[in-house]
C-alpha cells in the first residue's frame, strides 16, 4: 500500500542512536531508498547503469533483484529525457530518484533541471509540487579529467528553487537520502567519490560507519558539529570534513583547538550553525572542493559578517581556485583542498 507523505513525517524518528551496525556510504544509501521503495510504491529509480551494475559508484546495488525491472530502470545515454521523464512523474504523483552519474554531466540537461524541475512549484503558484531526487557523484583526487572531477554544488545552490544536499558519512547519507525522498521539493542530492567507501578508490576510514537498521531521517538544512573547539572554526562539507576532522585531530597535540562544522546541506544553509561557532572562535576557516569565486565560501563568510562582522579575528578560504581540475595527479592535488593546505590555513590563522 502507498504510504502518504503525511505517514512518513509521523512515522519516522530523526537522530537515533547510530548502534554498532556499520556500513558503507554506498550501502547506507542503497538502504535508504530500498526501505523508502518497500513501504512507497510510487518511489522508484532511473538512471544510466543503476540496474544490473547497480550504479558506477554502488549507489543502487542490489535494488533491481529486490524491485525489478519497472521500478529500477536503466535509461539510454540521454541526460535530458531521462530527467525530463522523471519531472513529469513527479508532477503526476510519483517520487523518483534520478541518477546523473556525474555532477559534470549537468550541462547537457540544465534546462530540464533548472527551467523546468526547479520552476514548476514557483511557475504553478504552488499548485504543483515536483517531489523529486536527483542524485550525482561529485569530486576530484581520482584523475579522472576537468569533466568528471568537479563538485558544483555551489552551482546548484545557487539557482533557487531546489534543496542541496551534500552528505559526508554513512549515517547522514542514509538519513538525507530518506529526507530528500519524503520531501515534495525537488533535491539535488550529491555525493563525493570519496566517501563511498568502495574497494576499488581510495577511502577516508570515516566512509565506513554506524548506521541504524531502522528508517529514520535527517533534517534537511541542519549543520552537524562534528569536532567540538574552541580556537578555530573550520565551515566545510563532504570529503573536506574528513580531512579537516584528521587535521584537528593533529593539531590537537599541539594544544590547537578546532571545531569542525559539517554543513551537510547547503539548501537551506544553517547561517545560524556557522555565527554560533564563529562567535565562539573568532577564527573562521571555509574548506570547499568546489571553486572559490561565487561560491560557498563567500556565502559562509557573508553569513557571519552579515550578521555581525565584529565576530571575527581572522577568515580565510581553502577551496579550489578557478581553473578547471586537472588531470595529472600532481597538478590534481596542487590545487584540491589537502589536509595539507587546511593544515596551512589553520596555522597561520592562530598566528594571527
Amino acid at each position: 500500500m502507498t504510504t502518504t507523505v503525511h505517514d512518513r513525517a509521523i512515522l519516522l524518528p530523526v537522530e537515533p542512536d547510530a548502534g554498532k551496525r556499520k556500513l558503507s556510504t554506498a550501502k547506507a544509501i542503497q538502504e535508504a531508498i530500498g526501505q523508502r521503495m518497500e513501504r512507497d510504491d510510487s518511489v522508484f529509480v532511473m538512471g544510466e547503469d543503476v540496474g544490473p551494475y547497480g550504479g558506477i559508484f554502488s549507489s543502487t546495488t542490489g535494488l533491481i533483484d529486490r524491485f525489478g525491472p519497472e521500478r529500477i530502470l536503466d535509461t539510454p545515454i540521454s541526460e535530458t529525457a531521462f530527467i525530463g521523464l522523471g519531472i513529469g512523474a513527479a508532477v503526476e504523483g510519483m517520487r523518483p530518484v534520478v541518477e546523473l552519474m556525474f555532477a559534470d554531466f549537468f550541462g547537457v540537461c540544465m534546462d530540464q533541471i533548472y527551467n523546468h524541475m526547479a520552476k514548476i512549484h514557483f511557475e504553478s503558484g504552488g499548485n504543483v509540487r515536483v517531489p523529486m531526487v536527483l542524485m550525482m557523484a561529485a569530486g576530484g583526487g581520482y584523475s579522472d579529467g576537468a569533466q568528471h572531477s568537479q563538485c558544483l554544488w555551489g552551482t546548484f545552490a545557487h539557482l533557487p528553487g531546489m534543496k542541496v544536499v551534500v552528505p559526508s558519512n554513512p549515517y547522514d547519507a542514509k538519513g538525507l537520502m530518506a529526507a530528500a525522498i519524503d520531501s515534495d521539493d525537488p533535491v539535488i542530492y550529491i555525493f563525493h567519490k570519496g566517501v563511498m567507501g568502495l574497494g576499488w578508490m581510495a577511502k577516508n576510514p570515516r566512509s565506513i560507519g554506524a548506521v541504524p537498521e531502522e528508517e529514520y531521517a535527517v533534517p534537511i538544512g541542519k549543520a552537524r558539529v562534528a569536532r567540538e573547539g574552541v580556537d578555530v572554526t573550520i565551515v566545510t562539507i563532504s570529503l573536506s570534513v574528513h580531512h579537516s576532522l584528521d587535521v584537528a585531530e593533529k593539531l590537537a597535540g599541539e594544544g590547537i583547538d578546532v571545531e569542525v562544522i559539517d554543513l551537510r546541506s547547503l539548501v537551506p544553509l544553517d547561517r545560524e550553525a556557522i555565527v554560533r561557532s564563529v562567535g565562539k572562535t573568532g577564527r573562521l576557516i571555509v574548506v570547499d572542493e568546489d571553486y572559490q569565486s561565487f561560491g560557498l565560501s563567500g556565502e559562509v563568510i557573508a553569513a557571519v559578517v552579515e550578521r555581525d562582522p565584529g565576530l571575527l579575528k581572522r577568515v580565510s578560504r581553502v577551496c579550489v581556485p578557478d581553473v578547471p581540475i586537472p588531470y595529472a595527479r600532481e597538478l590534481e592535488h596542487a590545487v584540491l583542498p589537502t589536509p595539507a593546505r587546511i593544515e596551512a590555513a589553520v596555522r597561520e590563522a592562530m598566528a594571527t
